[in-house]
């Protein structure tokens, strides 16, 4: 598997990040910072005499900047302006017209925003470790004169026969070739239901064998397997994915540079083509530059985020940066898996159909007292739904369990059996009617426990019921989907690895625009790339380590949270912590709502700035009340910025 680098890693913003020895210490400079700050001000409103208050303020400025002055300078050598250089103008322009405090209240709030944007910069390095942990490290292979022998998987050569016992996690990509069993493939391919392998059967590492014992040939070394595989397309998906420019960078790319032409064609044309005065148009170039100072505009961006990010974190969404709840307020379309997303992602009984003399409530009681015995997904999930209908529990002895059928039980001196498909007809009870109505329910992309009584002396036996199992919708699906195109998304499609006839089922009943199933996670991450070409914007949501590649190829990556796999939290940018869809919902249009008010919040700024130059050029107003108005409008815009925190669920 590919290793990545320790090296620094790097914010959407440019900012380095504290990931290896040689980075800046963040956290204890944003501290001294931020206390530096608030020291300053307790000092300036006690009325304690300079210098202290404005040394408070100079070493809480150097402090901050220190984070952000050389991401400025390297910018500027790159002939690049971004929101580092257009932050290292305010805080400058603040210290040139004496306003100390706002210049160290305005560095120490942008490095902050930054230091929270970058803790999900090593979330790549702990996916591919959870995902590396799926693999057990040895594996048993056979020898020669057929015993066993424990080494390293990383050893273990294709053609080599190995043995995977009842409960045991594959080690390599095989072929079965020997033995029974259900292998719970839901890792890899994020089936709802263990899949049933025989000879010839393909089966993947990092999947769970059942009750059965398997007989495996290997097929790929372990730096080839599937999940290997799966962890190289992390990787390169998140290295491949364009990065997402903010909002308040592409303006500060605009506005910088045109500050300074303005400024410094405003010193030389009239001097130069008019014959005016140098002195009196100089000032107003330098007046310019401090009406121009953007405090109010740096920092827009950090409390609006800072506040839609607690916002949301207060409703059990977790978003790891600014830059993605920027992006969450841009998306136009949404890939969603099945199983654990879109269905609860547990095997229920959807319903019982006898078929003979006996209750429905006689066919569940039957079917739980033989599998009680099993811990299989299915058999548990008649027992659960026996338990919750209270049918008496019936005694059951010679409990056997029927590797790749299903089980067989004594229950009051006759042989019962549950199974599936296969059992009947190896009991010999299957006719054209039966076959109709299996047919009919597997049509639907449902599992069959099908309840029957073996033929006996003179007893001919009997199918005695079919009872369905399948993954059913989530309560709140539907109504979750309705919000989400309210919210504005333009489509949403299921990509699962279920088969094509479940995924079909759950896509109508869920009122999906489009579904494709029998989905590898490489065959996720092509589909995510055409819908990625077709909307721009395209998020995708998933619960499992089939799902992490194409969490990291999305414009937003959101996880299940509370049932997700380590590797699908670690890879997504959001992750729903209470399991609840519809708070997906409510994370877009908070993050259209910040987007709304970081443009606001600019535009206003510049209003501002725009009416007391005009003024102070026309000579009807002082550069001093052009800066207490500059003052005004930075209060002003935190104000509304953190109107956010107490209104996040509401539509702008």
């Amino acid at each position: 598997m590919h290793q990545q680098s320790h090296e620094v890693k790097k914010s959407d913003c440019g900012c380095e990040h504290d990931h290896g020895s040689g980075a800046l210490p963040q956290k204890p400079l944003i501290a001294i910072a931020g206390a530096l700050t608030g020291l300053g001000l307790v000092l300036k409103w006690s009325g304690v005499p300079e210098p202290w208050p404005i040394v408070a303020f100079a070493i809480a400025t150097i402090s901050g900047g220190a984070l952000v002055f050389p991401a400025a300078w390297k910018a500027l050598l790159g002939f690049k302006l971004d929101m580092n250089v257009l932050m290292t103008v305010a805080v400058i322009g603040a210290w040139i017209i004496g306003e100390h405090a706002e210049a160290a209240a305005v560095v120490f709030l942008f490095a902050l925003s930054e230091w929270l944007e970058g803790l999900s910069a090593e979330r790549a390095r702990n996916a591919v470790r959870s995902l590396m942990s799926l693999t057990p490290e040895t594996a048993l292979r056979k020898t020669e004169d057929g015993s066993t022998e424990e080494i390293k998987a990383s050893e273990i050569a294709v053609g080599d026969l190995i043995l995977v016992r009842s409960g045991q996690r594959i080690p390599l990509d095989g072929e079965v070739s020997g033995g029974r069993s259900a292998v719970n493939q839901a890792p890899i391919t994020g089936e709802s239901v263990p899949v049933e392998k025989e000879s010839g059967d393909e089966v993947f590492a990092g999947t769970v064998n059942g009750e059965g014992s398997l007989e495996v040939k290997v097929t790929k070394v372990a730096s080839d397997s599937t999940l290997a595989r799966i962890t190289r397309l992390v990787e390169e998906a998140e290295s491949s994915r364009a990065p997402t420019q903010r909002f308040v960078d592409k303006f500060a790319a605009i506005y910088t540079p045109l500050v300074f032409v303005a400024a410094i064609l405003t010193a030389l044309i009239a001097p130069l083509f008019f014959g005016a005065e140098w002195q009196p148009w100089i000032y107003k170039a330098l007046a310019l530059l401090v009406i121009a100072c953007p405090c109010a505009l740096v920092i827009a961006t950090p409390v609006s985020i800072v506040s839609g990010l607690t916002a949301l974190a207060r409703r059990g969404v977790l978003v790891k940066g600014g830059t993605h709840l920027e992006s969450l307020g841009k998306l136009k379309a949404l890939a969603v898996d099945k199983t654990g997303t879109i269905t609860e992602g547990k095997p229920k009984v959807t319903g019982v159909r006898p078929l003979s003399n006996e209750s429905e409530g006689r066919v569940l009681a039957l079917a739980a007292s033989i599998d009680r015995h099993s811990e299989h997904p299915i058999a548990r999930a008649v027992v659960e739904k026996a338990e919750a209908r209270k049918v008496p529990v019936i005694e059951s002895t010679n409990y056997e369990s029927i590797a790749g059928q299903g089980a067989e039980a004594v229950i009051d001196g006759k042989t019962y059996f549950v199974g599936n498909h296969r059992l009947v007809h190896a009991s010999g009870l299957c006719g054209k009617d039966l076959e109709a109505q299996l047919a009919e329910v597997e049509s639907k992309g449902l599992s069959l426990a099908v309840l029957g009584r073996r033929p006996s002396g003179d007893d001919l036996g009997e199918i005695l019921g079919l009872i369905s199992i399948g993954d059913a919708l989530r309560k709140d699906a539907r109504k979750a989907l309705d919000a989400l195109y309210a919210a504005g998304l333009e489509r949403i499609v299921m990509l699962s690895g279920d088969n094509q006839r479940t995924v079909d089922a759950i896509a109508l009943e869920a009122g999906l625009d489009e579904a494709f199933g029998d989905m590898m996670p490489a065959d996720k991450v092509t589909r995510l790339k055409q819908m990625i070409a077709r909307h721009g914007q395209v998020g995708m949501i998933g619960d499992g380590v089939n799902d992490a590649p194409a969490l990291a190829l999305a414009s937003v990556g959101i996880a299940m949270g509370a049932i997700g796999s380590d590797t699908a939290i670690e890879t997504a940018d959001v992750a729903l912590m209470e399991d609840d869809l519809c708070k997906l919902a409510e994370a877009i249009r908070l993050g259209k709502r910040t987007l709304g008010m970081i443009r606001f919040n600019i535009s206003f700024a510049l209003l501002v700035k725009a009416v007391f130059l005009i003024l102070t050029f026309a000579g009807h107003a002082t550069l001093w009340m052009a800066i207490l108005a500059d003052t005004g409008a930075t209060l002003l815009v935190i104000v509304n910025s953190l109107r956010l925190l107490g209104t996040g669920a509401k539509a702008t």
